[in-house]
């Protein structure tokens, strides 16, 4: 049996020998392909079965690495990763030391840059072709940015386009690929007005039937001119295209984004023309495989594992803190009309479904726009409601100004609500949500909350949206829902989960790692050490109860899922200080780095986020105090305050 097509693709160049029946057959093997690889190690596979034809009419045209093709998002490039010899590593997909699930340039010299957040790509060619352009190389190269209309819908890469568009001499292709949704079915004017470029005649058709029949016919040219010059009118009827061309850029479109003859003389015009030019192609998410064209809420994003021929999870799963919000969001929505939703795109994976179906006025999709999301939020605080801005931990990144300046500055009460805080793993660097508890402690009233099971998140929740006069933030981690883990006791804002009359050790453990700080205390006991866990529930501002607390012991840890610098417990190792405590204190946390991708467990032991090293760092702790001899450890942070 003879190779298949696909083997036989280990480069771009690779591509230019097939004819068109062989290009076909390269597209459905390609999609047969991604439906067995992704099905089996989970990852975006609705969004690159929409993408076949056009990654390889992109790689047609352009000549990777020389010409540069940027893809924003990046969920969409396995196909270019396959056509750049990577189809080998798919098995190691998303897994730790594995094939990443978006562009990487560690893994090829055709990845340029690693953006795995939305709205960035045309920034970065935008620089890009002014750097080339400055060094004497753009005549020779181009510069390609693939866009999804979903990302369109973020104020970022209008402000790119406003930029590129004002530079009519410097070339730059824009590849929209209009699939009508991000995760779910894109909305807003954006929306509105590539839905209306589906849906008529191209303009330039209309323009090219009417100087053929006006040359005819005396002074016709002229005429013609004249026609062209009341363009405007009549474009914003015939061809809603005209709102690119009024911004300075050539338009070429809409085309099949499934037609590959089609797709390389589109992409061929515009490679030819001197200035910058949008081609806007009309492409199927999940197209090819019926269970994701079947699937109108996301057409399978983002999957698990599944079987790849029905679609279905094989993974059985309980309970799970977005659905814990969810469902604690819809009883608190039966209770309080002033509560209302706004989420960035992504309805379904931050648990804002079931709560829109119920109150479908009361939730406000604002698009991949998470600064905007912020500031129209603090605006429906000073109008009297009490906004939850519902987002990924490391989303809100892109907000940070907007919480500063527009929410915390003007008092308004706005609820952030944080999924997938802390290490979140598969997705790589810039998916984890380990930058939210050091970003937010300089900001000032904010308040933060960090719940350790269902019962502290209901709880916590419900305390947020009693504050109307600052901004608060409930933050908890990705996957499955512990059992819930009753207090003994609380003192000020803190609960205590575990204590024993002679304790030396205070364990201050922080949100999803409360269950990490109670196997830390077992091991110590263990070895005749007793510890008293808390959890401060509130993790900003500092409580002061908790900072008297750390008097009674020898030693205070902090175990937390954030960055370790300026996170809580360097908050509280400052609120010692100030207070002249001089108790030793031992932070535990993610190290100010990049994680490269691999499963939660497997990122949390290269962290030393695990029960045995933070006891033995403890004993050592403990030891070093006595005047014995210890080697300090090298993934914790020693400080005497």
């Amino acid at each position: 049996m003879g190779m298949s097509l696909l083997e036989t693709i280990r480069s771009p160049r690779d591509l230019r020998d097939l004819n068109e029946d062989e290009l076909r057959q390269l597209s459905r093997e390609i999609r047969a392909f991604l439906v067995d690889a992704v099905s089996a190690t989970g990852g975006h596979l609705g969004p690159n079965l929409g993408a076949v034809e056009l990654t390889i009419a992109l790689h047609r045209v352009f000549e990777s690495p020389n010409d540069a093709i940027i893809w924003d998002t990046g969920h969409q490039t396995y196909v270019h990763k396959m056509l750049t010899g990577r189809a080998k590593d798919f098995d190691r997909l998303r897994a730790k030391g594995g094939l990443s699930g978006y562009p990487s340039r560690a893994e090829s010299e055709h990845d340029i840059v690693e953006n795995s957040h939305a709205s960035t790509s045309l920034s970065y060619a935008d620089g890009l072709a002014k750097a080339w352009e400055l060094r004497g190389e753009l005549s020779k190269r181009h510069v390609v940015a693939v866009i999804g209309d979903g990302a369109l819908t973020g104020g970022m890469a209008w402000e790119a386009l406003n930029n590129i568009a004002g530079a009519k001499h410097r070339p730059l292709v824009i590849v929209v690929n209009d699939n009508e949704r991000s995760y779910a079915p894109t909305i807003g004017g954006l929306a509105d007005h590539l839905a209306a470029l589906r849906t008529t005649s191209g303009y330039e058709r209309f323009l090219d039937w009417g100087r053929q029949r006006l040359e005819r016919v005396p002074m016709g040219s002229p005429i013609y001119e004249t026609l062209h010059g009341m363009k405007k009118g009549i474009k914003d009827v015939i061809a809603p295209q005209g709102m690119f061309e009024d911004l300075g850029l050539k338009y070429v479109g809409p085309v099949d984004g499934h037609d590959l003859p089609a797709l390389e003389r589109a992409l061929s015009r515009a490679k030819g023309f001197d200035g910058p030019v949008i081609v806007h192609a009309i492409t199927t998410k999940g197209y090819g495989y019926a269970p994701a064209e079947n699937d109108e809420a996301d057409r399978f994003h983002g999957i698990g594992v599944i079987d790849p021929m029905t679609g279905r999870s094989t993974v059985t799963s309980g309970p799970t803190w977005t659905g814990a919000f969810s469902d604690e969001l819809v009883r608190i929505g039966d209770q309080r009309e002033d509560v209302v939703a706004i989420t960035a795109a992504m309805m379904a994976p931050t648990g804002l479904t079931d709560f829109a179906q119920r109150f479908p006025k009361r939730v406000f999709d604002v698009g991949i726009a998470e600064q905007h999301a912020v500031t129209s939020a603090a605006g429906m605080a000073l109008g009297g409601l009490h906004p939850i801005v519902a987002v990924y931990a490391t989303f809100l990144n892109r907000a940070l100004d907007q919480v500063l300046m527009d929410a915390a500055l003007h008092s308004a009460g706005v609820t952030f609500v944080l999924d997938r805080a802390g290490i979140t793993g598969d997705d790589g660097a810039s998916h984890n949500g380990m930058w939210d508890m050091s970003m937010l402690q300089m900001v000032p009233t904010l308040r933060l909350a960090a719940p350790r099971d269902g019962a502290s998140l209901r709880q916590e929740l419900g305390e947020a949206l009693d504050v109307d006069d600052a901004p608060t933030v409930v933050r908890f981690p990705k996957g499955a829902l512990p059992e819930d883990i009753p207090a003994i006791a609380r003192e000020g804002e803190a609960d205590i989960l575990r204590r024993g009359e002679n304790d030396r050790v205070l364990i201050v453990a922080v949100g999803g790692l409360v269950g990490l700080g109670l196997e830390v205390a077992h091991t110590l006991e263990q070895q005749g050490i007793g510890a008293t866990v808390v959890d401060p529930r509130w993790v900003k501002p500092v409580d002061p109860a908790l900072v008297t607390m750390t008097k009674k012991y020898e030693a205070v840890i902090t175990i937390e899922d954030g960055v370790r610098v300026g996170g809580v417990g360097s908050t509280i190792a400052q609120a010692m200080r100030d207070a002249q405590i001089t108790t030793l204190i031992n932070n535990h946390g993610i190290p100010l780095a990049f994680l490269d991708q691999g499963k939660r467990a497997e990122i949390l032991l290269e962290c030393g986020l695990t029960a045995e090293h933070i006891a033995q760092s403890i004993t050592k702790t403990l030891l070093s105090d006595s005047g014995l001899p210890i080697q300090k450890s090298t993934k914790s942070e020693f400080n005497q305050v």
